[in-house]
């Protein structure tokens, strides 16, 4: 797989993922990931533990054994028997399973918000321990908690890449954790979460919100000023997204468990500035009938077979009603079905104006599925340019393929996107393209059924008029044709006169 932008020139990656990649043949895939995950969890903790103790050695006074010396730096308090050295003291011994085990739960024991969260069960006899030591004395060579590597960012990197490659082996499974980057960088770059309250109610290994913060430092703003909601069912999925906000220094509100959104919503109140989602496509099992009359559901009770607009109307109830935005992953069925009420909520969605964009996406981005996919870019409250008009972009032709699977979106593909939706949103240098953008009113919409398929009104792409009258070109087709008609028959006399020649007949 072809690395993203944010792991170019990062020389470990391949070969860290090759060494971790020993452990599938012993255990399942779903299981071998945590084991992994975890153990670059465990080397960053203990990285960063060390080079916060370094700097309270050269302080007069100060106590490296003194747990506030670390916790008021965002570092988390490492006991002796977790620091990586001592670890590392047994990588060639049958006991290194069991001494990563004591680790980890010295860790959650220190650090009550990581209660739960780590992988206690490396000693299990299935897990090959000769190559858990190799893969141990690998990590050492990896310094991934100094500030210099906070900087580069290299722990996030190597995490991302080896979610996204867990996310490709593991295929259908894989998506349940893993948003390619690429979308979730399309929807930050249109929404863009400068300062408030983010929320993803199916927040997976949360990479919504590493994008959110990405986007908030690469644009000089003050991650401070950004609070992170989530929440998760899986339990495993929701352990990995506690660590991965972890290992970004982004504090979070994950909720103190793992819940089902729509049966324990763990954020009741809250009325978010932005919400960034990829919930699962077309979920028919989500107890829907048990939620009947719900107040969430302000546009119509959605299908019990099917939580594509229980989802949308989960994220709109949650969403600020002053300069709320929110952007979500959808399969493309939700664009346009009729079936089970679907048809009337959406043109509910339509007539209260809470739509404010749609972008259909190119086939192929999820490592998961190929159902095609599209953006929903929603707003309780538009601005006065963009009141009662809906932006169609159809970016299907975009991207391009970094394996036989798997397409991906450039930076300036998602540039295109985003910078059309932000142009449109300012009025400021838009215009409809044939093929590409269309700024539709509601009355358009309305008379197309409320069909919301982006194709059906950005039209065929113009082709450029190269200014040769109509005639001409098909008085020169024409007499093209004519010849080659001719040549034709003269290539069919000259195949005729050689088979009789060798006695063959037609």
């Amino acid at each position: 797989m072809a690395k993203s932008e944010s792991n170019k020139g990062f020389e470990y990656e391949d070969k860290l993922w090759q060494a971790a990649d020993k452990l599938r043949g012993s255990m399942d895939s779903s299981e071998y990931k945590h084991v992994v995950l975890g153990l670059i969890f465990l080397k960053y903790v203990s990285d960063a533990f060390e080079a916060r103790y370094q700097e309270v050695l050269k302080e007069e006074y100060a106590d490296v054994e003194e747990k506030d010396e670390y916790a008021g730096n965002n570092v988390f308090w490492i006991p002796k028997v977790a620091r990586w050295n001592e670890i590392l003291r047994y990588a060639n011994t049958p006991e290194i399973g069991k001494v990563i085990d004591i680790a980890m739960e010295s860790i959650e024991k220190e650090n009550p918000t990581l209660k739960g969260v780590l992988n206690k069960n490396y000693a299990r006899p299935e897990l090959e321990k000769t190559t858990l030591g190799e893969l141990v004395t690998l990590f050492t060579n990896l310094e991934i908690g100094t500030d210099k590597a906070q900087e580069m960012d290299m722990l996030g990197r190597v995490y991302e890449y080896f979610l996204s490659k867990f996310a490709s082996a593991e295929g259908k499974g894989g998506g349940e954790f893993y948003t390619p980057a690429c979308i979730v960088k399309t929807l930050v770059e249109m929404i863009e979460p400068f300062e408030g309250r983010v929320y993803d109610p199916c927040c997976g290994s949360g990479g919504m919100f590493v994008q959110s913060s990405r986007f908030v430092k690469e644009h000089q703003g003050n991650i401070n000023n950004v609070s992170i909601f989530g929440q998760e069912r899986n339990p495993t999925t929701w352990k990995l997204a506690k660590m991965n906000l972890a290992i970004r220094r982004i504090d979070g509100n994950l909720g103190s468990h793992n819940a089902d959104t729509f049966h324990e919503d763990l954020h009741k109140t809250l009325k978010a500035d932005y919400i960034l989602a990829n919930p699962p496509f077309n979920v028919s099992d989500w107890g829907g009938d048990r939620l009947q009359g719900d107040r969430r559901w302000k546009y119509g009770e959605p299908p019990t077979g099917n939580a594509n607009y229980a989802w949308l109307q989960h994220m709109l109830f949650h969403l600020s009603p002053e300069n709320g935005v929110a952007g979500t992953v959808l399969a493309n069925g939700s664009l346009s079905s009729d079936t089970s009420n679907e048809g009337t909520i959406r043109k509910k969605m339509i007539e209260q104006d809470v739509v404010d964009a749609i972008v259909a996406m190119p086939s192929q981005l999820f490592y998961a599925t190929g159902i095609p996919c599209s953006l929903w870019i929603m707003r309780r409250t538009k601005n006065e340019k963009t009141t009662n008009k809906i932006l169609f972009i159809d970016a299907r032709n975009l991207g391009h393929m970094v394996d036989r699977k798997v397409r991906e979106l450039s930076e300036e593909d998602i540039q295109k996107i985003a910078g059309t939706y932000r142009n449109w949103r300012k009025n400021e240098n838009y215009e409809d393209i044939a093929g590409f953008c269309k700024s539709a009113t509601k009355e358009e919409v309305e008379e197309n059924n409320s069909v919301l398929t982006p194709g059906r009104y950005v039209g065929t792409e113009e082709v450029e008029d190269d200014g040769v009258p109509f005639e001409e070109k098909m008085a020169e087709l024409t007499s093209k044709l004519s010849e080659q008609m001719k040549e034709s028959e003269r290539l069919d006399g000259e195949i005729k006169k050689v088979l009789g020649a060798i006695g063959y007949g037609i």
